[in-house]
């Protein structure tokens, strides 16, 4: 996978490849003979900036506009707070220890959940046709706003590289037993778009999936019946091989495992461990917590930057330790990345090959119907 080393701030010979106004029909080319000539240069307090103008549609950019701190006014609290944000603290906590304000610890966030996505995405586009290794997949379960609105995140793991291959969100009703005041709260909320529950969900990950493999794709899962159905009635079935591992019945605490009980969770172990380490890292996802997320589209941007970093900064295994990324055995990669070099160069959204659903994150069109304002993502010259 073909990513800069350098950031974008530091290059010297800095050439443009294409155009990064998105009206602008040099936007898309991939070539690599955009025509541009060089157009003066503005100083900043650290660095001389060059300018140039697109000789297409007569707009004028800079390096700047290339890079991921484009717009910022305090660039360097960038990879700090994505530092934060994967080891567990809160946007309070964040602004706290940066002297900066919460909410643009808040706006931080949703510029890095985009970028993330965006560099998910490029990371799935290199890899179509290599997809070798089986897959696990189950969905995490969290919730937004309230414990009224629950959501499942599908989670596709590679299960001999580890590496995260999607999330996809699965709204659902409320399940257990609830008390008569919280029926009587349930009944005055406004109702949340299901979009097809789990087997929706199931589906589109299986739409993710098929593309990255030459053959048949084989999937584990537990015997969740939305699975079933979503692969049985998905157009690719012939394709898919679906590994089922009910959940069994298990135990009290220190009781000798069956061997369905093995069986699954040695199927299912990539998938359980990259949801423990979300419990432990994740402040807004832990049991007992006050710094839950009020969006879903928020909380996907955080669990998109969480996956960037497991991807491509932390090592497969810190108990042995294993210094190697997911990215690493996947063929992305050929050493451990660091924030800096995740952040090295800004992707943009008109270049990218997303999926309906994806677009739909990155513009933060999923609304959660019971806030009062559901802020979408329209800047115009902000990343």
């Amino acid at each position: 996978m073909h990513w800069p080393g350098t950031v974008v701030e530091r290059l010297r010979a800095f050439c443009p490849r294409f155009c990064p106004w998105p009206d602008c029909r040099e936007h898309r080319r991939a070539d690599g003979e955009y025509r541009f000539y060089r157009h003066g240069h503005f100083r900043t307090a650290r660095r001389r900036v060059p300018r140039f103008r697109c000789r297409s549609c007569r707009r004028s950019f800079s390096r700047q506009t290339f890079a991921t701190s484009y717009y910022l006014k305090r660039p360097e609290l960038l990879l700090p707070v994505a530092a934060g944000l994967v080891a567990g603290s809160a946007h309070r906590q964040i602004a706290r220890s940066f002297g900066c304000a919460p909410s643009t610890v808040t706006r931080l966030s949703a510029r890095l959940g985009r970028h993330a996505l965006l560099l998910q995405a490029l990371a799935l586009e290199h890899l179509a046709g290599r997809l070798r290794e089986p897959l696990a997949a189950d969905h995490f379960e969290t919730f937004e706003f309230s414990q009224d609105f629950p959501f499942g995140v599908l989670t596709l793991v590679g299960r001999d590289s580890w590496f995260v291959y999607g999330l996809d969100p699965a709204p659902h009703a409320r399940t257990g037993t609830i008390t008569p005041f919280q029926a009587a709260r349930l009944s005055t909320r406004p109702r949340i778009p299901r979009r097809g529950g789990y087997t929706a969900s199931f589906r589109r990950g299986i739409d993710l999936v098929l593309p990255l493999a030459a053959t048949s794709v084989r999937i584990a899962c537990d015997g969740k019946e939305q699975y079933l159905r979503a692969a049985r009635a998905h157009p690719g079935r012939k394709r898919i091989e679906l590994e089922v591992h009910p959940n069994p019945v298990r135990g009290t605490k220190g009781t000798p495992r069956s061997a369905a009980a093995l069986a699954r969770d040695r199927a299912l172990f990539p998938v359980d461990q990259w949801h423990a380490l979300l419990r432990h890292t994740r402040a807004d996802h832990k049991r007992e917590t006050i710094a839950f997320g009020r969006r879903l589209n928020a909380i996907l941007e955080r669990l998109f930057l969480a996956t960037v970093w497991k991807n491509f900064i932390k090592g497969r295994s810190e108990r042995r330790p294993d210094p190697d990324t997911p990215a690493m055995h996947v063929g992305l990669a050929d050493r451990p990345w660091t924030w800096r070099r995740v952040l090295a160069s800004r992707l943009f959204v008109g270049r990218s090959a997303l999926s309906p659903l994806l677009r739909c994150l990155y513009w933060r069109n999923w609304d959660t119907p019971v806030l009062p304002n559901n802020q979408h993502h329209r800047l115009r010259y902000a990343a």
